[in-house]
């Protein structure tokens, strides 16, 4: 370990006092010797890791317990990890166990690296996590400046961390106390490679908002939920259990539910106990420019009878409307701003109540989904839309995502290692009984040393 500590120190000073005198010399910028530094920290980092893996594998090496249980099949086996210095290039031991005749890298399989690992658990986090803000090709440029990995690389480290469950990020269970809860709703349209579109969701509860800014807003203890969902159903039950968990809900007075009145965003209602439904302000200007569009002098007087909740003056301007446009297309465009204002009255009337805190969900949509998945022209599949969408909320929530891939693989280690021990106790069971079976064949209970006794006994044990 020493001659390793000294050729690391030599090599840090070296480089520095050889970049310092360049910086003051020649007049460099700062950020010329900040990017030397760092080549020269990845590669003293890039020869810890080697040394500290080769380290573990004398451990092993040496050990009594390896020594009765395995037997060394090959001595310096060559291994390269990609890791966030760059490539580790290292040895280790390749064993044959003693017992069961399977061949392990003990030392490798301590650590957490598997005979097919490529790469770091540290870097493929790294790849999802720049992946998630930006395309995947430039997230694979950025991971590592001494490897050279491939939008491909990413793609399969996301697909390994698998679709991510929007209870992921962290959550206290403090049940907290509110009045009022606001949800909101909507959903991004994302062309698909093969054609057609997909439409992730996004459902977020807050508790208000505050100014932070003059003109400038933050909500009040998000929680953001999105993804491909083939039933809504599925959606609400995450969103409804959060709220159980989280709030007193017998303490909460008011449930706010926007949207845009789609039938999957109403369902919410069904699902999120004394909830009520308001359509959100955006969709409502939308509608009532497209039916005014042609007439601009109506649209102040459609507001006007809205505020006053006059439902019947709203309708009958838009009848007048209707007779008073030529255009069919025009006039059906109208009418279907007519249906659509009169569907949803209960739901424009609350935007009005005083304690409710309007809805930025179209911003939001923009925000999370949107400035990802559908603001440049992207190559999507359906899976890589559902996991996309479920990172940005699993971000916007706060979450680590190399917590979230540790966790994932001690997982998959843990149900792996289960697997190997249910086929050994089966595997023993089998024996067990063969051996029972052999125990009670008569001709191992005679005397007689006959050829079939002998060979009968030598396996008994086995």
């Amino acid at each position: 370990m020493e001659p390793i500590i000294h050729e690391i120190i030599s090599k840090i000073t070296s480089s520095f006092n050889e970049e310092l005198e360049k910086l003051v010399k020649e007049s460099r910028d700062i950020s010329v010797f900040i990017l030397a530094t760092k080549k020269t920290l990845d590669e003293v980092g890039a020869k810890l890791v080697a040394e500290a893996l080769e380290t573990v594998n004398e451990i092993y090496k040496n050990s009594k317990e390896r020594k009765r249980d395995w037997q060394i099949k090959e001595r310096a086996a060559a291994k390269g990890l990609l890791t966030i210095f760059g490539e580790v290039r290292y040895e280790r031991t390749y064993y044959k166990s003693k017992k069961t005749g399977e061949y392990s890298y003990l030392s490798d399989e301590a650590v957490g690296i598997k005979a097919h690992d490529k790469m770091d658990a540290s870097l493929k986090a790294k790849l999802i996590k720049d992946a998630i803000y930006m395309s995947y090709d430039r997230s694979s440029k950025q991971a590592s400046e001494a490897v050279e990995l491939t939008s491909q690389t990413v793609m399969n480290s996301i697909r390994e961390l698998g679709s991510v469950d929007n209870a992921a990020a962290g959550i206290k269970d403090d049940k907290k106390s509110a009045k009022v809860l606001y949800i909101e709703a909507d959903e991004e349209h994302v062309s698909l490679q093969e054609g057609g579109i997909v439409e992730p969701k996004l459902v977020y509860v807050h508790e208000g908002k505050k100014e932070i800014g003059k003109g400038r807003w933050e909500l009040i203890n998000p929680r953001y939920f999105s993804g491909v969902y083939a039933d809504s159903d599925e959606l609400w039950v995450e969103v409804s259990d959060y709220m159980d968990r989280v709030y007193d809900m017998d303490r909460i007075e008011k449930i706010y539910l926007s949207g845009d009145g789609a039938p999957w965003i109403k369902n919410g209602l069904n699902w999120i106990k004394g909830s009520t439904y308001v359509l959100d302000r955006y969709h409502l200007t939308k509608y009532v420019t497209q039916a005014t569009a042609h007439m601009c002098h109506a649209k102040s007087i459609m507001w006007h009878y809205i505020k006053a909740d006059d439902k019947k003056s709203v309708k009958d301007l838009l009848d007048t409307i209707i007779s008073a446009t030529e255009s069919e297309t025009k006039k059906e465009a109208v009418k279907q701003a007519r249906r659509y204002i009169m569907g949803n009255w209960k739901g424009i009337r609350r935007q009005y109540e005083a304690d409710y805190a309007g809805c930025s969900a179209e911003g939001h949509v923009s925000h999370i989904l949107s400035s990802r998945l559908s603001s440049r022209p992207l190559g999507w599949c359906r899976t890589g839309v559902d996991q996309m969408s479920r990172l940005r909320a699993f971000a916007a929530n706060g979450g680590d995502i190399y917590e979230l891939f540790m966790k994932k693989k001690k997982a998959a280690a843990r149900e792996e290692k289960e697997i190997k021990i249910d086929q050994e106790i089966i595997k023993r069971r089998r024996l067990k009984a063969s051996n029972e079976a052999i125990g009670n064949i008569t001709v191992l209970n005679i005397g007689k040393r006959t050829w079939a006794s002998q060979f009968l006994k030598s396996i008994r044990g086995f």
